[in-house]
Order: C-alpha cells, then structure tokens, then sequence
C-alpha cells in the first residue's frame, strides 16, 4: 500500500471516531439546525463533512439521548430541525474532550521516548 493510501485510509478512520466528539462540541455553545452545522463543520480540514453524514449522526445521537430537536417554521422555506445537547449529552462532550485530550497526549509522549531533545 502506497504511503498516500495508508494515509488517506487512517484519516477516514480517525474521522470517523471524530465526528461525534465535533458534533457535540459544535452544538455545546448554541443550537443550529443541520445545515448550519455542516457549514461550521466543514471547515474543520480532514473532517469532510456533508449533509448526508451529519443527519444519520444527528438521529444517532437523540437516539442515544444526547441530543434534542425541535421543529421550528421558516417564513422563507421549510420548517427547520434545530439541534440542541441534553443534559446527557454535555455530560458526554466533557468526558469524550477529555478523553480525547488524554489520548492525544499519551500518543504524543510515545513519540519524544528516547529523544534527547
């Protein structure tokens, strides 16, 4: 497998464990409908975010209790689904965060073992 295949592979991996944790952190702040969500998502790099992967998640997620809808009319289209955390799911963005931030620094001290530096 060439290195830029091996590369592409990991990131659709890692994306895809990512996603749920940038979901919650973009709806930790405020309540946005799906659309909008996707917009500030996307410009997150490697997540590669589309409409067709974030409802999917977004039901995922009420189903799990971490989210919650509500449906709101729109005087210039249709009724909007705006997407807010549930207690539960706060709850999960602060220990998913951290566990995260954990991660992260455990894997980076794996690489500077032995370096004199």
């Amino acid at each position: 497998m060439a290195e830029s295949d091996f590369l592409s592979n990991w990131t659709v991996q890692a994306r895809k464990g990512l996603l749920e944790l940038g979901v919650l952190n973009a709806l930790a702040p405020e309540e946005r409908y799906g659309y909008d969500l996707v917009k500030s998502l996307v410009v997150w790099s490697g997540l590669d975010i589309t409409e067709g992967t974030i409802y999917p998640l977004l039901s995922r997620l009420r189903k799990q209790g971490l989210v919650e809808t509500r449906l709101v009319e729109s005087s210039g289209g249709p009724a909007r689904n705006y997407y807010s955390l549930t207690t539960e799911g706060r709850a999960a963005a602060v220990q998913m965060n951290e566990r995260f931030e954990a991660l992260v620094t455990g894997i980076r001290a794996q690489g500077r073992k032995g370096d004199p530096s």
